[in-house]
Parts: C-alpha cells; sequence; structure tokens
C-alpha cells in the first residue's frame, strides 16, 4: 500500500507539472526532428568559379557535384571568393590549374581539391600521374586543422550557455527567495534593477570574455588572423545577448529545475545553425531560422575575425544584431518586471 500510495503521489507531482511533462515528450521530438532536418539536407556541394578553363575541363567538372559559375578575369573571381559567393576558383595557365581556396573550412578545401586534381588527370589523359594543382588559400592555409574551423564557434557557444545558464538561475534565485520583492518595494525603478543586474554581471561577463579568448588563442593556439579586440567585443555581446535572454526566459520559470529545462528547447536548436554544420545543406525555410539564432551571429562575427583577419566594419552588422537583441531583451525584462510592482 505504501508503494501505491508513493506511485500515485509521484503520478500526481508529474501530471501537476504540465511543463515537465512537455519536456520528457516533447523535446525529445523537437530534438530528433531538427537533427533529422540537418542531416538529411542535400549534399554540400562546392561552388568553384572559373576562369579561361578548357572546355573539356569544364564539361569534366559539370559531371562532379560542384556548382560552376564562369568569370570573365581573375579579379572577378577573387571579388566573388571574398563575397563568399564561390568556395573556389580555378585560373587555368599553361595547362596548369590554379586553383585559389577560400580556406576556411578544412573539409571543403579537401572536397575541392580531390575534385579537381581528379578531373585534371581525367581530362589530360594522364591517369598513372599525379598531377599537383598550384593551390593558394584566401583564408587559412593547407595546415588550418578542424578544430580552427569549429573552434570561434565551440567559443560562442560555451560563453552563450554559461552565461545564459548562470544569469537565468541567479535571477530566479532573486524572486524564489523573496530578495526581488524586496527590492522592488523601494523607490527604485523598474528599469534601474534590470540595469543595475546586467552592470553588474556584466564585469564578470567582461572577466569570461577576456579569459577565453586568451585561453583560445594563447594557451590552445587556435588560429587568430584578425584583432583580439573585435574577438573580445563579439564574445562580450554574445554573452551579454546570453545575460539578459537567460534573465528574460528566468521570468517563466518557477525553479533552477525549470530554468534548465529551457536548455533544449532555447540552446541545443542553436547549436545546429551555429555554424558547426553546414547551413547550405539544410532546406531553404529551415536556414531562414538561423536569422534569429543570436549564436549564429556571434559565431559568424568571431569566425571572420579569426580566420578571415576581418576588421570591425566587416563584422559591424553582426555586432549591431547582437546588440540589438540585448536592448529588446532588456526591455522586455523591464515588462516583465512589472507583474511584481507597477512603476
Amino acid at each position: 500500500m505504501r508503494v501505491r500510495a508513493l506511485v500515485i503521489r509521484i503520478c500526481r507531482q508529474f501530471l501537476h507539472d504540465k511543463r515537465t511533462l512537455a519536456l520528457m515528450f516533447a523535446a525529445p521530438l523537437l530534438i530528433l526532428t531538427l537533427v533529422s532536418l540537418v542531416f538529411n539536407g542535400s549534399t554540400v556541394h562546392p561552388k568553384i568559379g572559373l576562369v579561361d578553363v578548357p572546355t573539356a575541363m569544364t564539361q569534366r567538372l559539370s559531371q562532379e557535384n560542384v556548382d560552376l559559375s564562369t568569370y570573365s578575369s581573375a579579379t572577378s573571381a577573387l571579388d566573388a571568393l571574398k563575397k563568399q559567393t564561390i568556395d573556389a576558383y580555378i585560373d587555368v595557365h599553361n595547362g596548369t590549374p590554379h586553383v585559389m581556396l577560400e580556406g576556411s573550412d578544412p573539409t571543403k578545401n579537401k572536397t575541392i581539391l580531390l575534385d579537381i586534381q581528379k578531373v585534371a588527370q581525367s581530362t589530360t589523359g594522364l591517369e598513372n600521374r599525379q598531377i599537383q594543382p598550384d593551390v593558394a588559400y584566401l583564408y587559412g592555409s593547407a595546415n588550418m586543422s578542424t578544430f580552427d574551423n569549429f573552434g570561434p564557434v565551440l567559443i560562442g557557444f560555451f560563453a552563450f550557455f554559461f552565461v545564459f545558464l548562470i544569469a537565468g538561475i541567479s535571477f530566479l534565485k532573486e524572486r524564489t527567495t523573496g530578495t526581488l520583492e524586496r527590492l522592488v518595494a523601494t523607490p527604485i525603478k523598474r528599469f534601474e534593477i534590470v540595469l543595475g543586474y546586467v552592470v553588474g554581471f556584466g564585469i564578470f561577463t567582461t572577466i569570461q570574455a577576456v579569459l577565453i579568448a586568451w585561453f583560445s588563442v594563447d594557451v590552445l593556439g587556435m588560429m587568430m588572423a584578425g584583432g583580439l579586440i573585435n574577438l573580445l567585443l563579439t564574445t562580450f555581446l554574445l554573452s551579454m545577448t546570453a545575460l539578459t535572454f537567460g534573465v528574460f526566459l528566468s521570468s517563466f520559470a518557477n525553479s533552477e529545475f525549470q530554468m534548465i529545462q529551457f536548455i533544449p528547447i532555447v540552446i541545443v536548436p542553436q547549436v545546429f545553425f551555429s555554424g558547426l554544420f553546414n547551413i547550405d545543406t539544410m532546406a531553404p525555410w529551415l536556414r531562414w531560422l538561423s536569422k534569429i539564432m543570436p549564436l549564429h551571429y556571434g559565431a559568424d562575427a568571431m569566425r571572420n575575425v579569426m580566420i578571415r583577419g576581418k576588421g570591425f566594419t566587416d563584422i559591424a552588422v553582426d555586432l549591431a544584431v547582437l546588440l540589438g537583441l540585448s536592448i529588446v531583451f532588456m526591455i522586455l525584462n523591464v515588462v516583465t518586471l512589472r507583474k511584481y510592482r507597477k512603476v
């Protein structure tokens, strides 16, 4: 009977906690669906530009899994490469293919070089001779590792994840311990509460940004082609977005357990659109989701700084989006505080 009573009590607890039930049954289905959509997307088709490439080689390349574009000069092809419209371009001189790779993705580099070498051999009829194309890299090098490619994304993910979790739980404790109620009983304004919390927590967020950047570059030896200050600024703004987002979502949680329940709903989907997986292989409607993911902008800016060596103006749009999201979440935090006190 005691066991039966215990079972009934547990069942009642679950039935009264609709959010936990939704997490148990809906969250795994959501994540599995996202995984299926991400990994069952179309095959990667490298985009290759052609400059003065013989017709025979063009026809042979068209039979590979590549998307071809023709350019009138190497300069126009280089401009397209810098804008990431193409992944590489081929310029043939004296029968030798000169290949310029965008270079930021080692996996894509190897695929393109393998295709080009295979095509060069078949078009010249020299199957037994190893033809070495003249290869150059716009960014990175042949020694660039996969970790150098994924590193900036991982920096953004860990900065975002830990700040989101700690900020959300910390602000939640302010509510559950009654500190927030006592605070709003004072003449302090709602926006002053939010601003004070953001600035106070922002001090440690800044320290975290400096620590992560230093450890990644100086200790782990991650590729760093751009300015360190731009990496710090990106990490800081991404952390501030995570801070304000975590505080906002904590308003909808009643315990630390419920705060953690947001992870598979809010954090995990961002991983799929952060750049760890090729977004180009996803369905067009699924790519659109990346536009509302803060981690997408942070990882894109970090890759541009660390791998491509780009400056502030090149990442200004990503930084502006992160700053805008932080401001929007701060406003929403002020609005949600209205239920505790009308000022």
